[in-house]
């Protein structure tokens, strides 16, 4: 385990490296976010007071009729649409720098947009089995949350590598799917270790986040509203950068390790020591 954290370090310290030359990279996920809020309240504002109104905010609630599985595909659908396609300009930037060259905001905006058609037949395929997964939990609360559970991770093995491939490779959604199982039963491991190397390092970060927060709930009582809430601002501010930070840097790494497991290639920034110790050979 500490293996694994400290190789998530140095490939966090390599991705901050490219990070720190593309700062506008954060302006992906931040846009992503900001457009999911758009998509759940294009949804949810419409159905309020329906009995659909749960379908889109409680992704716990089974469904009742066909018509609830209709707009759920649909929320389904968006989201991921939404997802993917700011991913898929991170990761085509993250690729332009690896190469020398000194990506902008269109740049990245651009190439998911060459690769709309991929993305939109992607985003069909994952709120396909997204809506799957679904009526297998509806379908027995305990069985189904552990069949889902097993079945989700096998799904984010498998497709780990389905973005950088749709960008890169320009491939279909099926093509891009076997490429990715392909990629990972080569050199199953580290996709997964690496993140979860970052994952540590990224909920360390988040600990003085929340120790912010908890201080400003204490001063709303103690200090008054104004000051505490003023902190818990500040807290959750914090909070925000951390997760945009992470966010970015995972992609930056996927697409450095994309790399060098689809053809060997050592992205600049990046080692190969790092890279090799992230993949563990079946």
């Amino acid at each position: 385990m500490f293996a694994r954290i400290a190789n998530g370090w140095e490939l966090a310290k390599a991705s901050l490296n490219v990070l720190r030359l593309d700062k506008e990279l954060m302006l992906f996920p931040l846009i992503s976010g900001f457009c999911c809020l758009l998509v759940l309240a294009s949804f949810a504002v419409p159905l309020w007071n329906t009995e659909y109104f749960q379908v889109v905010m409680d992704d716990q609630q089974a469904p009742q009729n066909p018509l609830a599985y209709v707009i759920m595909f649909a929320f389904y659908f968006v989201n991921y649409f939404v997802i993917i396609f700011f991913n898929s300009a991170l990761v085509a930037c993250a690729v332009l720098r690896f190469q020398g060259q000194n990506p902008t905001l269109s740049d990245g905006l651009g190439a998911a947009s060459r690769r709309l058609p991929q993305i939109l037949g992607w985003a069909l395929v994952a709120a396909s089995v997204g809506m799957i997964l679904k009526v297998i939990e509806s379908k027995s609360e305990r069985v189904g949350q552990i069949v889902t559970g097993l079945i989700g991770m096998a799904w984010s093995i498998t497709t780990f590598f389905v973005v950088p491939v749709l960008v890169v490779e320009k491939a279909d959604p099926m093509t891009a799917f076997k490429r990715s199982a392909s990629i990972i039963r080569k050199t199953w491991g580290e996709a997964l270790s690496a993140n979860f190397g970052i994952g540590i390092i990224t909920f360390l970060c988040c600990l003085p986040c929340f120790a912010v927060i908890a201080l400003g709930a204490y001063l709303i009582s103690s200090a008054g509203a104004v000051v505490g809430g003023v902190v818990i601002g500040i807290g959750v501010l914090m909070l925000l950068l951390v997760s945009l930070i992470s966010t970015t840097l995972d992609s930056i790494v996927l697409a450095a390790l994309y790399l060098y497991a689809a053809d060997g290639t050592v992205p600049q920034y990046f080692d190969a020591g790092m890279l090799s110790g992230s993949f563990a050979r079946k």
